[in-house]
Protein backbone atom coordinates (compact mmCIF):
# COMPACT_ATOMS: atom_id res chain seq x y z
CA UNK A 1 0.00 0.00 0.00
CA UNK A 2 2.79 2.47 0.84
CA UNK A 3 4.02 1.95 -2.88
CA UNK A 4 0.69 2.81 -3.99
CA UNK A 5 1.05 6.23 -2.15
CA UNK A 6 4.28 7.10 -3.11
CA UNK A 7 3.58 6.07 -6.45
CA UNK A 8 0.51 8.98 -6.64
CA UNK A 9 2.92 11.42 -4.75
CA UNK A 10 5.50 10.65 -7.62
CA UNK A 11 2.63 11.75 -10.23
CA UNK A 12 3.21 15.32 -8.91
CA UNK A 13 4.25 18.12 -10.63
CA UNK A 14 7.27 19.40 -9.43
CA UNK A 15 7.35 22.75 -7.24
CA UNK A 16 9.68 25.54 -6.34
CA UNK A 17 9.59 24.60 -2.55
CA UNK A 18 12.71 24.21 -0.11
CA UNK A 19 14.30 21.35 0.43
CA UNK A 20 12.54 19.49 3.22
CA UNK A 21 14.49 18.41 6.06
CA UNK A 22 15.01 14.87 6.45
CA UNK A 23 12.77 14.54 9.71
CA UNK A 24 9.92 16.56 7.53
CA UNK A 25 10.29 13.57 4.63
CA UNK A 26 10.16 11.17 7.59
CA UNK A 27 6.83 12.82 8.90
CA UNK A 28 5.58 12.31 5.03
CA UNK A 29 6.97 8.74 4.89
CA UNK A 30 5.31 7.76 8.10
CA UNK A 31 1.77 9.26 6.47
CA UNK A 32 2.52 7.13 3.11
CA UNK A 33 2.78 10.52 1.41
CA UNK A 34 6.62 10.35 -0.18
CA UNK A 35 7.36 12.35 -3.00
CA UNK A 36 8.90 12.05 -6.34
CA UNK A 37 11.18 14.82 -5.59
CA UNK A 38 12.42 12.36 -2.97
CA UNK A 39 16.04 11.65 -5.35
CA UNK A 40 16.60 15.32 -6.04
CA UNK A 41 16.45 16.12 -1.95
CA UNK A 42 18.87 13.31 -1.39
CA UNK A 43 20.84 14.85 -4.04
CA UNK A 44 20.62 18.51 -2.34
CA UNK A 45 21.64 16.86 1.13
CA UNK A 46 24.61 15.10 -0.27
CA UNK A 47 25.75 18.71 -1.62
CA UNK A 48 24.93 20.17 1.99
CA UNK A 49 27.82 17.69 2.85
CA UNK A 50 25.43 14.83 4.11
CA UNK A 51 26.69 11.36 3.09
CA UNK A 52 25.90 8.00 3.11
CA UNK A 53 25.82 4.88 0.81
CA UNK A 54 22.31 4.56 0.95
CA UNK A 55 21.68 8.61 0.79
CA UNK A 56 23.93 8.57 -2.73
CA UNK A 57 21.63 5.69 -4.13
CA UNK A 58 18.49 7.38 -3.11
CA UNK A 59 19.77 10.65 -4.94
CA UNK A 60 20.53 8.25 -8.27
CA UNK A 61 16.86 6.61 -8.37
CA UNK A 62 14.33 7.90 -10.91
CA UNK A 63 11.58 9.79 -8.49
CA UNK A 64 8.95 7.23 -10.42
CA UNK A 65 10.56 4.08 -8.93
CA UNK A 66 8.25 4.14 -6.06
CA UNK A 67 9.19 0.71 -4.98
CA UNK A 68 12.52 1.49 -4.79
CA UNK A 69 11.89 5.15 -2.88
CA UNK A 70 9.73 3.21 -0.27
CA UNK A 71 11.96 0.22 0.17
CA UNK A 72 14.99 2.74 0.59
CA UNK A 73 13.82 5.77 2.68
CA UNK A 74 13.84 4.32 5.42
CA UNK A 75 17.47 3.55 5.18
CA UNK A 76 18.20 6.70 4.41
CA UNK A 77 16.63 8.55 7.14
CA UNK A 78 18.72 6.42 9.58
CA UNK A 79 21.61 6.93 8.15
CA UNK A 80 21.13 10.28 8.63
CA UNK A 81 20.04 10.25 12.32
CA UNK A 82 16.36 10.11 11.69
CA UNK A 83 15.78 6.74 14.06
CA UNK A 84 12.99 5.93 14.84
CA UNK A 85 10.87 7.25 12.40
CA UNK A 86 7.92 9.33 14.68
CA UNK A 87 4.67 8.61 15.30
CA UNK A 88 1.55 9.03 13.74
CA UNK A 89 0.48 11.67 16.05
CA UNK A 90 3.77 13.32 15.84
CA UNK A 91 3.82 13.19 11.97
CA UNK A 92 0.52 14.46 11.84
CA UNK A 93 1.47 17.56 13.67
CA UNK A 94 4.84 17.98 11.79
CA UNK A 95 2.96 17.92 8.49
CA UNK A 96 0.00 20.30 9.61
CA UNK A 97 3.00 22.87 10.74
CA UNK A 98 4.41 23.01 7.45
CA UNK A 99 0.92 22.93 5.54
CA UNK A 100 0.11 25.77 8.02
CA UNK A 101 3.98 27.76 7.31
CA UNK A 102 3.52 27.07 3.47
CA UNK A 103 -0.34 28.76 3.17
CA UNK A 104 0.74 31.74 5.16
CA UNK A 105 3.65 32.17 2.91
CA UNK A 106 1.75 32.02 0.08
CA UNK A 107 3.75 28.79 -1.08
CA UNK A 108 -0.08 26.89 -0.74
CA UNK A 109 -3.67 27.99 -1.02
CA UNK A 110 -6.05 27.66 1.20
CA UNK A 111 -7.91 25.06 -0.73
CA UNK A 112 -4.86 23.06 -1.02
CA UNK A 113 -4.70 23.43 2.44
CA UNK A 114 -8.19 21.83 2.72
CA UNK A 115 -7.78 18.98 0.03
CA UNK A 116 -4.22 17.95 2.41
CA UNK A 117 -6.26 17.84 5.61
CA UNK A 118 -9.01 15.79 3.76
CA UNK A 119 -6.40 13.65 2.40
CA UNK A 120 -4.22 13.04 5.67
CA UNK A 121 -8.16 12.53 7.91
CA UNK A 122 -9.14 9.87 5.44
CA UNK A 123 -6.11 8.24 5.28
CA UNK A 124 -6.25 8.14 9.13
CA UNK A 125 -9.91 6.70 9.73
CA UNK A 126 -11.01 9.80 10.73
CA UNK A 127 -8.90 9.35 14.28
CA UNK A 128 -10.22 12.09 16.56
CA UNK A 129 -6.50 12.86 17.90
CA UNK A 130 -5.83 14.52 14.23
CA UNK A 131 -9.69 16.13 13.70
CA UNK A 132 -8.83 17.60 17.45
CA UNK A 133 -5.48 19.29 15.52
CA UNK A 134 -6.70 23.11 14.72
CA UNK A 135 -6.07 22.09 10.73
CA UNK A 136 -7.81 19.02 11.65
CA UNK A 137 -11.12 21.10 12.50
CA UNK A 138 -10.71 21.89 8.65
CA UNK A 139 -12.00 18.18 8.18
CA UNK A 140 -15.51 18.91 5.82
CA UNK A 141 -14.58 22.18 4.63
CA UNK A 142 -13.86 21.09 1.23
CA UNK A 143 -17.50 19.44 0.80
CA UNK A 144 -18.51 23.41 1.34
CA UNK A 145 -15.97 24.33 -0.72
CA UNK A 146 -16.67 22.46 -3.76
CA UNK A 147 -20.46 22.72 -3.34
CA UNK A 148 -20.59 26.07 -3.15
CA UNK A 149 -23.23 26.22 -0.10
CA UNK A 150 -22.49 28.04 2.91
CA UNK A 151 -19.47 30.40 4.20
CA UNK A 152 -18.64 32.71 0.95
CA UNK A 153 -15.38 31.49 -0.70
CA UNK A 154 -13.59 34.31 1.26
CA UNK A 155 -14.57 33.27 4.26
CA UNK A 156 -13.66 29.98 3.95
CA UNK A 157 -10.02 31.39 3.39
CA UNK A 158 -10.25 33.15 6.14
CA UNK A 159 -10.72 30.21 8.36
CA UNK A 160 -8.18 27.85 6.95
CA UNK A 161 -5.87 30.99 7.75
CA UNK A 162 -6.63 31.34 11.29
CA UNK A 163 -6.35 27.81 11.42
CA UNK A 164 -3.07 27.50 10.22
CA UNK A 165 -2.00 30.76 12.54
CA UNK A 166 -3.54 28.19 15.52
CA UNK A 167 -1.50 25.20 14.41
CA UNK A 168 1.66 26.85 14.01
CA UNK A 169 1.00 28.68 17.96
CA UNK A 170 0.65 25.03 19.06
CA UNK A 171 3.36 23.27 20.74
CA UNK A 172 5.28 20.35 18.29
CA UNK A 173 4.18 17.20 19.94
Amino acid sequence: MRAQQVKKQAEEPFSNTPVPSPHDVAARFVLGQVSARTPWWAAQWLTDGRDSEALREMAGLNGRDTRALADLLPTVLAEMGVDPLPGTLEAVTMVFRNIAADCLTGRLDERAVVQHVEEIVISHDYASEITDLPLGLLYGLDDEWQGGWGATVEQLRATVRARCTDQLAQSPT
